[in-house]
């Protein structure tokens, strides 16, 4: 059995390094498309639901009638497009360049005027049921406060933890780091062995005094150092550019984003033994890491909201266990108590795909 050698070890590492830096493709992938996608959920995605695009359907011409419609237009919630009749806003709702109509009806005044109960339609584009839901619910909190509804008896002060401003953007970006490491652990390393396999140079390597443990080490630490650099690189860009605000300590980012990297990095290294061929191995890591990124950590779409076999399929995502300590060093601090159990996680998906890695990695040529 050959003892490990730190000369070999780093003559490797300095290999694949230089291979990396000859690599166009692989500093796009890690410092190119990462600040894209930071642009592109930071400006161009957006949950939240202020100034909705609506459309106020003024019947009549009274005063309350006017006073309700300028409510609806002083509104920071909505931008609003007025006519005299529903027939116009119809099309535009269908065509989709508003999202509600508000109904004013012509005997709106008259009803003012006598106290009487003072109905208005609303309606919603229902194929956005959040929107749809949202939109309602604020056309309703207008009227509302136009009409001067008394309080309830009991005054309730909404205070938000975190996020007082309530912007999808501080944990929008955050997610996108997620999802930036993950290209970059698993796409990339998913190419490296395969890409030995290919050139035919795997059986130079095997054929030198390398052992299998160096091999494997030589392979993943320059894309740890890479993804890491990767990361930090979104973060500074992240607080600078997009104010997203960081709370917790650099020690508790590096150690979520290393633990993650762990299984990202093993899942690469499993994928790219086991395929030995570049172009199979790129496609499985896209659906089997990059998607379920994606869809199934709850980046996008709340898990709680899932049916439950998906809700069960999400706990073998190690992007899962990533997100919310993540998303909590950005916005609220170091929760150890939150981060430790994701960290532990993380890790224990990590020993399984390195398990597997080894194996498929055999020195033996099939």
């Amino acid at each position: 059995m050959r003892r490990p050698s730190l000369r070999r070890l780093s003559a490797m590492i300095v290999k694949e390094s230089a291979q990396i830096m000859r690599d166009p493709s692989t500093l796009l992938i890690a410092f190119v498309l990462p600040v894209l996608l930071l642009f592109l959920f930071g400006y161009g995605v957006s949950l939240d639901t202020s100034r909705t695009r609506v459309g106020v359907a003024l019947e009549g011409n009274s005063a309350a009638a006017l006073g309700l419609a300028q409510s609806y237009q002083r509104s920071k919630w909505f931008e609003v497009t007025t006519a005299r009749s529903v027939a116009p806003l119809k099309e535009a709702l269908v065509a989709g360049r508003i999202r509600a109509i508000i109904v004013i009806p012509a005997d709106f005044g008259r009803s003012a005027a006598r106290g009487a109960a003072v109905p208005i339609q609303i309606i919603t584009d229902g194929s956005i049921p959040n929107t749809a839901s949202f939109t309602a619910a604020y056309a309703e909190g207008v009227r509302a406060a136009w009409a001067g509804a008394p309080p309830p008896p009991i005054t309730l002060d909404t205070r938000f933890w975190f996020n007082p401003e309530l912007k999808s953007r501080f944990f929008l970006v955050p997610g996108a780091i997620a999802i930036v490491m993950t290209m970059i652990g698993t796409l990339l390393t998913a190419l490296v062995v395969a890409r030995e396999w290919e050139r035919g140079t795997m059986e130079a390597l095997l054929a030198t005094p390398i052992t299998m443990a160096e091999l494997i080490a030589s392979k993943l630490l320059p894309y740890f150092v890479l993804a890491l650099g990767s990361m930090t690189l979104c973060t500074v860009l992240a607080i600078t550019v997009f104010g997203v605000p960081f709370r917790g300590s650099p020690l508790a980012l590096l150690a979520i984003a290393s633990a993650f990297l762990v299984p990202a990095l093993g899942q690469g290294l499993f994928i790219s033994a086991a395929t030995k061929n570049q172009f199979v191995a790129s496609q499985i890591a896209l659906l089997s890491a990059f998607l379920p990124a994606l869809l199934l950590s709850g980046f996008l779409f709340e898990i709680s909201s899932m049916p439950w076999p998906i809700q069960w399929l999400t706990y073998i995502v190690p992007a899962r266990y990533l997100i919310p300590p993540l998303g909590t060093v950005f916005v609220a601090g170091d929760l150890w108590g939150l981060i430790l159990p994701n960290i532990g996680a993380m890790l224990g998906f990590g020993a399984i795909f390195f398990t597997l890695a080894f194996r498929a990695t055999r020195r033996r040529l099939d």
